[in-house]
């Protein structure tokens, strides 16, 4: 199990919002840090098959990334997920599990189980738009783990969740890197801090850390900081 990213490059006429990074992922949750405009976006869009790159390449033990199977064990959460305001929660879930290919049955068996998982059990035929900020977010995280996803791929999944909201999100999401390659996007660095055990930094385009972060090297957010302050590229691999 390894996603990999060769050397990936994608630029918009005169910028170059991604610059030739290089990385590879393995089962358990992954940190993706870097200040807003930093190319987070643009990276998860590619590993998710919705933007190609300009250049480079990005595989699934060796399945590219615009490939069908690459497609059937991906699951993703976009920073501002569409929803349709006046599907109850189980709509919104029944509807992804056809996309996905489900059978009415499992779809049904399979949106309980996720009910539960994200503690919506009581909402579960509430429209979304009657649902708070941390429940649209769960909501999401279900939609993207319907297929129970070999990848999942999360975009400031904790943005504008209130500190309780934010720590139920982190737990859950290092549940599911036991089983699955997951990778986090975020500038929130407590978020990364307690739940990632890799960590890739980012700044214009380019991959300025990359490594496993050990707590006795001190504060994690220092030692961001300090990566920023000294303006060097580097990678390190722990």
């Amino acid at each position: 199990m390894e996603l990999k990213a060769d050397r990936l490059t994608r630029k918009y006429d005169r910028k170059t919002a991604v610059d030739g990074m290089s990385f590879e992922l393995q089962k358990g949750v992954t940190g993706l840090l870097g200040a807003n405009g930093a190319g987070k976006t643009t990276l998860i869009k590619m590993m998710c098959g919705i933007l190609a790159p300009t250049s480079g390449e990005i595989t699934y033990d060796g399945v590219p990334v615009k490939s069908e199977e690459y497609r059937n064990v991906l699951g993703y959460l976009p920073q501002d997920f569409g929803y349709y305001p006046d599907f109850t929660g189980r709509d919104f879930l029944m509807y992804f599990a056809a996309l996905k290919g489900l059978g009415k049955k499992d779809a049904k068996e399979r949106c309980a189980e996720l009910f539960h998982l994200v503690n919506l059990e009581d909402k579960a035929d509430v429209k979304i738009r009657n649902y708070s900020g941390g429940m649209k977010q769960r909501i999401g995280i279900a939609q993207a783990i319907i297929n129970r996803p070999e990848i999942l791929i999360l975009d400031e999944p904790t943005a504008g969740l209130d500190p309780g909201e934010r720590v139920r999100f982190r737990n859950l999401i290092e549940e599911l890197g036991k089983e699955s390659i997951v990778l986090l996007s975020t500038h929130i660095v407590s978020d990364i801090e307690h739940v990632a055990g890799r960590i890739i930094m980012m700044r214009a385009g380019q991959i300025i850390w990359q490594g496993t972060w050990k707590e006795e090297d001190g504060s994690l957010e220092d030692f961001y900081l300090k990566q920023f302050e000294s303006g060097s590229k580097e990678s390190i691999n722990a």
